[in-house]
């Protein structure tokens, strides 16, 4: 795992980790890497020194994990609480649409189209829709959004 210090296109700094720097550059290109403070997903690498630990040191205050702790088992907080929080709202979220509504695949468009228009009775669909298809059927009073992405596991 790699700590990065991050900062926004605003200017605001913050810290997150991820499982390899290629994780990081991939998640920055999807756009999953946020702004806590502005959600702005214009986020880059700050300046940072390297942190470095000491493999045996007689001096217990220059541990980098509490006595009787390995490095695998220390206790690391990676989100602070209300982080936390909105990441078990967007799992819920998900939970629930993915529960409560027919999957239709590719045929999205053409079955909310359909609903809209009362050729098909309304239920609640998702699916796939190209960036094209969906500005289509928003143009057209048809009301879609996507399904909110998951961070990754190991982030």
């Amino acid at each position: 795992m790699i700590k990065y210090a991050l900062v926004c296109e605003e200017g605001h700094a913050f810290e997150s980790w991820f499982q390899t720097g290629a994780a990081f550059d991939m998640q920055v290109k999807r756009g999953l890497v946020l702004c806590p403070d502005c959600q702005s997903i214009k986020v880059t690498k700050a300046i940072m020194a390297p942190a470095l630990v000491a493999a045996r040191h007689e001096d217990a205050s220059l541990h980098a994990t509490p006595p009787g702790k390995d490095a695998a088992s220390a206790d690391v907080v990676l989100l602070d609480e209300t982080q936390r929080k909105l990441r078990e709202m967007v799992y819920a979220l998900r939970s629930k649409i993915l529960t409560e509504t027919d999957d239709v695949g590719a045929r999205f468009p053409e079955e909310a189209r359909k609903m809209h228009e009362g050729e098909l009775p309304h239920r609640a669909i998702r699916g796939e829709a190209s960036i094209e298809d969906a500005k289509a059927l928003i143009a057209d009073g048809i009301g879609v959004m996507p399904l909110p992405q998951l961070p990754d596991e190991l982030n």
